[in-house]
């Protein structure tokens, strides 16, 4: 296991953690003041500054992108609207090879409808099904550009409106079923906010192996909890054991970045965000 005591090489920023505070490009540069040497950008983020803009100063600085958020959310309840979010996740491929990412992050959707609060079926077996079939189609493109696909298991409570893959198990199942060879095309992002709980995980984190862990995501779980997606807590504030599966991931072959993604309404997004980051940095050091 990587000692991260001394410095923080492989520390990443997920730019959602500083997204109040600070437009894209800021982000970019408060990181590399820092000697933070990597990022993981969303589209909105990287579209309200302009995509070519983003990939200059990305390049300017030297920064890394330890992935991109995100493609995904393929259910839809018609054939249109599954077709439209094929057209979209090929544009998320695009714009993830135009800033070089190490990967593109799928948050793969459930029930269409759910997340503006208007379910258009309760059919989870069937969002399930389009879901393989977006990953599948998107693959092919993904593959020739070449862009890594990442599944993002996500907690079940995410299961009616933003993931139907809810554990690692069911995100591997997928990547032996479209990418048996194990090319590197597809793999999982672990993200410890999600997966923490799940009784498997140390042995899905061996099934993985090296070819499958694309990305690592770190932050804890606040007890108690006071917003199912927006109270994360940083690292060291909360209930998940982080430095146990980081040496689960490291064992199984991972040797990237650590990622810090933190949703925060009420706590990290008030902050200055200069502290924010001198924060990252000194968890990363001390409990990731």
């Amino acid at each position: 296991m990587r000692d991260f005591s001394a410095d923080h090489r492989w520390l990443s920023i997920n730019t959602a953690t500083v997204r109040v505070q600070w437009k894209l490009d800021c982000i970019i540069r408060e990181c590399a003041q820092r000697g933070i040497r990597a990022i993981s950008p969303w589209r909105d983020q990287v579209a309200e500054i302009g995509l070519e803009t983003a990939a200059a100063i990305v390049h300017d600085t030297g920064m890394e992108l330890s992935g991109y958020c995100r493609g995904g959310m393929f259910p839809g309840a018609t054939a249109a609207d599954r077709k439209q979010a094929l057209e979209d996740n090929r544009r998320a491929v695009d714009e993830a090879r135009t800033l070089n990412a190490a990967c593109l992050v799928l948050v793969v959707g459930a029930l269409p409808g759910a997340l503006q609060g208007r379910v258009a079926h309760k059919d989870i077996g069937r969002a399930r099904n389009e879901v393989h079939d977006g990953i599948a189609a998107t693959l092919d493109y993904a593959r020739s550009v070449p862009m890594p696909l990442a599944i993002e298991p996500l907690h079940p409570m995410y299961a009616a409106d933003r993931a139907c893959v809810n554990t690692l198990e069911q995100a591997l199942d997928l990547c032996d079923a479209l990418d048996p060879q194990r090319s590197g095309a597809l793999g999982v992002a672990v993200d410890v906010y999600h997966v923490w709980w799940d009784p498997k995980l140390q042995a899905q984190i061996e099934r993985a192996g090296n070819e499958r862990l694309l990305a690592f995501h770190v932050c804890d779980w606040l007890v108690p909890t006071r917003d199912l997606l927006n109270d994360r807590g940083m690292m060291g504030d909360g209930v998940i054991d982080i430095a146990r599966i980081r040496g689960w991931v490291e064992q199984a072959g991972y040797a990237g970045y650590s990622e810090v993604e933190i949703f925060s309404a009420e706590n990290w997004w008030k902050r200055a965000g200069g502290e924010v980051l001198e924060t990252c940095i000194e968890r990363h050091r001390r409990v990731v």
